[in-house]
């Protein structure tokens, strides 16, 4: 029997204001950071669970006091019970009545959570010695019920709608895993398209995206109609009449403006409008879906619990979820996305546009592949080639398609070193 030693947290944050990498209508001076916790045993395997919660800077410090927070929780706790019922030990963070208080299931507290129960779920899999979305993918659909919490879904998603949905797409399994082995999982980028590049960057982007085998690009618009056009007609100069080509306004509109916005920027050819406003406003998005058919919506980075992505659903607001593996509860409220995403018949395109963003939501799409909606058709995932180089197992791209990640663990650790290098301090520096 082993016991959790600490919870050891980290504000690591990256100058990417710098070269302008993620700048979009909204956010026009990200500095991409990670909230980072390491969760210790006494253990004599000297293994420990890393993950984090995603933000851009000012505010990491907020979010890290958060994720420190949950020490007491976790310190002197048996680690083979954590770890054998993921569903408890969820449940036993969400529905804690104090920390629910706080949110409820919405904002820090709740990525802190998500960022304790990823690096548990690191740890879990480290110890099986396997991949997470290898060990998700190798539950029983009995098994993967269990991990859910159906609480506020069951007017949309029952226990047994998900059980009969995993029981469907097991007789696959063996043979959509050795797919995945062979041929990766498709992959789209967002790397041309950040709003602050010149228009000479984003044609030598678009031309390195078509040369290594990204069947999709977005760019990110919203700041100025006339610069969208003009990098809109760029691009699709560039990429060919036919490829497609996805904008991203990041909240940028209110309804009626990305109404008209968009109308303006059809001609250029649209794949999917994401967040096209307030990430909160389920019924605008639903009126912009109606307006801009047949372009789908796309959204979801910012959809803080399973609760916003039933009501998304039901009201046909979203017709691409984007989950994200570091904005809710963690892996556990994933998988009950994922499902939602299956019983509604909608695709799922991760959000990845962020540090270590594409490191962990590969493996929730994965094991999506595997085990949850069987087909990787019309999905993708989002690539941007920031920040790779500082995660001990990195994102790998080939003609494409995300290389199947076979190290043990969720991804999501990453080098001593960028630990020691990036660690963000609000002490003044002095100049002798």
């Amino acid at each position: 029997m082993s016991k959790v030693q600490s919870l050891t947290t980290v504000d690591v944050r990256f100058p990417t204001s710098l070269t302008a990498d993620g700048t979009d209508a909204m956010n026009l001076d990200p500095d991409y950071s990670a909230a980072y916790a390491v969760i210790e045993t006494d253990a004599a395997d000297g293994l420990a669970g890393h993950a984090f919660a995603f933000t851009i800077g000012r505010g990491n410090d907020v979010q890290v006091a958060a994720i420190r927070s949950l020490e007491q929780y976790l310190i002197g706790r048996d680690v083979e019970e954590l770890l054998a019922d993921m569903g408890a030990t969820y449940r036993g963070f969400v529905y804690d009545s104090q920390l629910r208080w706080l949110g409820p299931e919405k904002g820090v507290m709740h990525m802190a959570i998500g960022a304790v129960v990823n690096a548990l779920w690191d740890l879990k899999a480290k110890r099986a010695g396997e991949p997470l979305w290898r060990l998700l993918s190798r539950m029983s659909p009995e098994e993967l019920v269990q991990l859910v919490d159906f609480r506020y879904l069951s007017d949309a998603l029952t226990r047994e709608d998900a059980l009969q949905i995993l029981r469907a797409s097991e007789p696959g399994r063996a043979e959509r895993e050795a797919t995945l082995l062979r041929t990766g999982y498709p992959a789209y980028t967002t790397t041309p398209g950040w709003l602050g590049y010149s228009d000479e960057k984003l044609a030598r982007l678009c031309r390195e995206a078509l040369e290594d085998g990204f069947p999709q690009i977005k760019l990110k618009v919203g700041g100025d109609l006339d610069d969208d056009i003009r990098r809109m007609r760029i691009a699709r100069e560039i990429c060919g009449p036919d490829f497609p080509i996805a904008i991203d306004a990041n909240q940028r509109w209110d309804t009626r403006d990305a109404i008209e916005w968009i109308t303006a920027l059809v001609p250029y050819g649209i794949a999917w409008v994401e967040e096209p406003t307030s990430p909160d406003d389920v019924l605008a998005h639903a009126a912009i879906s109606r307006a801009i058919a047949p372009i789908p919506v796309a959204t979801g980075e910012h959809a803080h619990s399973r609760v916003m992505f039933k009501q998304f659903l039901q009201a046909d607001g979203m017709q691409v979820m984007q989950i994200d593996a570091s904005r809710v509860g963690g892996v556990n409220e994933n998988i009950a996305n994922l499902l939602l995403a299956a019983k509604f018949g909608v695709r799922v395109c991760p959000h990845a546009g962020g540090v270590g963003l594409c490191e962990a939501v590969q493996h929730l799409s994965m094991f999506d592949f595997v085990a949850v909606s069987g087909t990787m058709e019309n999905r993708m995932i989002e690539f941007v080639d920031h920040l790779h180089e500082h995660f001990v197992s990195p994102t790998v791209l080939e003609d494409g398609h995300y290389v199947t990640p076979l190290a043990p663990g969720a991804g999501t650790e990453m080098l001593s070193q960028t630990l020691i290098d990036y660690a963000f301090s609000s002490e003044p520096v002095v100049v002798a």
